[in-house]
């Protein structure tokens, strides 16, 4: 189904990928990677998701601007002037705020989709049910929406969201949120999972404009007024020297912390579209295809004996050979060699802020 002409999507694509190193660099993150094998990046995955019900020129990238040349190359569909560029990070509130408030010059009634370009969606049309759902109370009311996604397991690496009925609702998958809790602990996750009114917060909002500048105004003015102040400039010759100006005086925050959390007014939409944040080497091996002794291969040429339960990947196809290696995380790229146990994966974050300070790019 198309969206109506004022729904605009707002696609974040600014972060590094750190836990996905060594693929995944400053250079080169892993949204413009190929990792999933399947001839397609993340980001144009989350954009080819989109296009059936939204054209490119409804669309908008938020990126670093050093990868202005690589969201060109890989969204050529795009126009130039929708790709929006930070001059450094500051979380995804400045991020936010910045294509807020581009889209504002165009359209005050504009509704708006957030998205992440590195999530996994396996049941596009699913999602996109989904969506009309929620973009539909959204340019009706004043919530805040975000989609939240059945859990299968008590995840400790996602936010979960706690729900209850929402009077009147148009949709039974329509609830209102209660509370958020930013990944707990595995004790505390599986009394969600068991306790039924739990889902996990996929990141993927939904709302007009005008409730969000609303939220922002009350709940961030700093960042609001920084954006109003050089409003005009925004769309014309002078839009980098402003945004330079804004995010060089913008506190680093989060929406979820700095709007999400604190909103008086925010709604749900469950569903379960086979989502998957796909911020670490162990949920890419929960998603990929395992051969008969539980190894996940990704563009990689692999023999075993006795190796089992690997996650391996590889540039170009090299060829892996592995013998009684179990549980592993096993990457292969021409300037680095990566050895985890798959259970300590969140050591890859460490190990990157390490080398930021050993020795810096091009390695990180």
């Amino acid at each position: 189904m198309a969206l109506h002409d004022h729904t605009y999507a707002v696609i974040m694509a600014g972060g590094v990928g750190s836990r996905f190193w060594p693929m995944s660099r400053s250079g080169s993150p892993k949204q413009f990677l190929d990792i999933l094998d399947r001839g397609r990046t993340l980001i144009q995955m989350t954009a080819d998701r989109l296009e059936p019900t939204l054209p490119y020129d409804r669309m908008y990238v938020v990126t670093n601007v050093r990868y202005k040349d690589e969201v060109m190359a890989q969204l050529p569909d795009l126009p130039e002037d929708h790709i929006l560029c930070e001059p450094f990070m500051r979380n995804t509130a400045p991020c936010l705020a910045y294509a807020h408030h581009r889209i504002a010059k165009n359209d005050p009634d504009a509704t708006i989709i957030v998205a992440s370009a590195d999530h996994l969606i396996e049941d596009e049309e699913g999602f996109r049910d989904v969506l009309d759902v929620a973009v539909q109370q959204a340019s009706e009311t004043s919530q805040l929406l975000t989609l939240g996604i059945t859990p299968t397991r008590p995840d400790t690496g996602y936010g979960y969201i706690q729900y209850e009925e929402l009077p009147g609702a148009h949709d039974e998958r329509l609830q209102q949120v209660r509370t958020f809790t930013e990944k707990p602990n595995k004790d505390l996750a599986e009394q969600f999972i068991s306790s039924g009114d739990f889902c996990w917060n996929s990141g993927i909002f939904i709302w007009s404009l005008k409730t969000i500048q609303e939220r922002f105004a009350e709940q961030l003015p700093d960042l609001h007024a920084l954006f109003l102040e050089r409003a005009a400039d925004l769309g014309t010759e002078r839009e980098a020297d402003a945004v330079l100006s804004i995010f060089g005086a913008a506190e680093n925050i989060s929406v979820d912390y700095g709007i999400m959390e604190g909103a008086p007014n925010v709604g749900v939409v469950l569903g379960d579209f086979g989502w998957s944040d796909l911020g670490t080497w162990g949920s890419l091996y929960d998603k990929l295809e395992k051969d008969a002794n539980g190894n996940a291969l990704s563009g990689v040429n692999f023999m075993g004996d006795g190796a089992t339960g690997l996650m391996v990947a590889a540039d170009g196809g090299k060829l892996v050979v592995a013998k009684g290696l179990q549980d592993f995380i096993v990457v292969d790229t021409p300037d680095a060699l990566l050895l985890c146990p798959r259970n300590e994966e969140q050591w890859v974050k460490q190990l990157v802020s390490q080398l930021k300070t050993d020795r810096g790019e091009p390695l990180v």
